[in-house]
This record gives structure tokens, sequence and C-alpha cells, in this order.
């Protein structure tokens, strides 16, 4: 078989334009730090394996969220229906008290479970590793549920989209 050359290092620009042809569901993945709700939004999230249960998801380095779900060591990840897009862009801002105007209930772990999210997964953090300019967390899965059936909140090149009806 012959070698393939290998070529230089995609452009930012290409890499994000070909890889936003991936379509992504969209999460919000909280914990409670001290008394304090915390979360940020995630669409790089995935199952990872089913014999044990884990979950994977990648938050940026320069995260101020992840540090303080990390030191807790549980969270919750709510899977977003396609009528959530405000409260995904309200989690993905910086700065902000994420968690105004936001109605929660504490999910069985303790961590926020979003309102009208349509699914949630609570986990455990298993491990990290080194991902570039994002961390890899995995995560063991300890309980989950599906809370209503509606259509997905999709990310799809740089926006949000819906499954066609």
């Amino acid at each position: 078989m012959k070698a393939v050359a290998e070529k230089a290092t995609p452009d930012t620009t290409d890499f994000k334009s070909v890889l936003g042809r991936f379509c992504t569901g969209v999460t919000v993945i909280t914990a409670v730090a001290g008394d304090e709700p915390v979360g940020f939004t995630c669409q790089s999230f995935a199952a990872l394996s089913l014999d044990p249960p884990y979950v994977c998801f990648c938050p940026g380095k320069t995260s101020s969220s992840w540090p303080r779900i990390r030191g807790v060591g549980r969270f919750c990840v709510n899977i977003l229906a396609a009528d959530q897009e405000d409260l995904c862009r309200g989690f993905a801002a910086s700065g902000a008290d994420k968690f105004d105007g936001v109605r929660w209930v504490p999910s069985p772990n303790g961590s926020p479970l979003l309102t009208g999210s349509m699914a949630w997964i609570d986990c455990a953090l298993d491990r990290e590793v080194d991902g570039g300019d994002h961390t890899i967390a995995i995560a063991r899965v300890t309980d989950l549920s599906e809370r209503r059936d509606a259509p997905p909140l999709l990310f799809y090149r740089a926006a949000f989209e819906r499954l066609p009806s």
C-alpha cells in the first residue's frame, strides 16, 4: 500500500467549515458548586461506552464553569429541545448569571435539571484527557431519564437548525 503524504496543519477557517458540516445536538452541563448552581452549553457531547455506561464531552480550557463543575465531581447533562435556543444562548454567555430566570429542580445527584429538557443524564467524572485547547471529560453515567418527546435543538454550520416535520 502506498503511503499518503501528510499535508501541513489545516487552516482554522477550513477546519471549522468542514467540521461544521457535522450536525450536533446541544446540551447544558450543570452542577451545584457550594450553594450556587453553575453550568455551560456544550455541543461536543457523545455516548462513549455501553458497558460500563460512559459519556464524554469537551469543555474549552478557557471555560470558567468547567473547573467549578470538575471540583464537584458530579453533574447533570441536560439535552435541549428545539424550543430551548434562548436557554442554550444564555448558558453559552460568559460572565452573566446564567441561572437568572431559569427554572430547575435537583436531579437525583443534586445537580440542576433544567425545566423543559428533553432528557437528562446524571454523571460522575471519571477522568480527563488533554485535547489541545479543550479537555476531554469522561464520565460514568449514574442515572438518566427521558422527560418529554420533542424535536432536538441542533447545531449545524454555525447555526441552529430544526428537523423537518
